[in-house]
């Protein structure tokens, strides 16, 4: 991939049988995301208050192998309740870009939320990584290497969200 081609954010989609609601619930908790990662890579919630807003800052601690543990935080760039939610990491504490320029690729997770029926919602996650350096798009093949956890997140999401439910029932 170059800077001249075009560029689409990687995105999967799933019907998660409850309202939207109780979806962004857990997606605005960062002590669920443990219990949402598709890729392995997340160790635990440093954050432990929900996002609430664009410009809260969640941080996450994290297990890559290249990098060991370290920590990333999580700028929330778009909020709209119960029906969107963004943010752009910055490498945190341990990581090895933490306080060199660039830290922040302007890479974003994004869910999107739609009712789909009677309690049920269509939850898309995307990964939109255009603003990032062409050489790290290029590394992670425009996104398409977190494709396979991106879907392991969604079947995550409609679990911890149905045990979410079931809890507060």
């Amino acid at each position: 991939m170059t800077d001249e081609s075009p560029y689409e954010p990687v995105t999967v989609s799933r019907v998660v049988p409850a309202p939207p609601a109780a979806v962004f619930r857990v997606l605005a908790n960062p002590t669920r995301h443990t219990d949402l990662d598709g890729s392995g890579m997340l160790r635990g919630a440093v954050t432990e208050t929900p996002v609430s807003r664009v410009g809260d800052v969640f941080v996450m601690r994290m297990y890559y192998s290249e990098h060991g543990h370290y920590e990333m935080n999580n700028h929330v760039v778009e909020y709209e309740q119960d029906r969107r939610i963004a943010w752009e990491p910055e490498a945190g504490r341990g990581h090895p870009g933490h306080g060199l320029p660039g830290s922040r690729w302007g890479h974003r997770w994004i869910y999107t939320l739609s009712p789909a029926g009677p309690g049920s919602t269509l939850v898309t996650e995307a990964y939109d990584c255009s603003r990032a350096p062409a050489d790290e798009r290029d590394g992670m093949q425009g996104g398409q290497v977190w494709v396979s956890g991106m879907e392991r997140t969604l079947e995550r999401l409609a679990e911890a969200v149905d045990e979410q439910e079931m809890a507060d029932g």
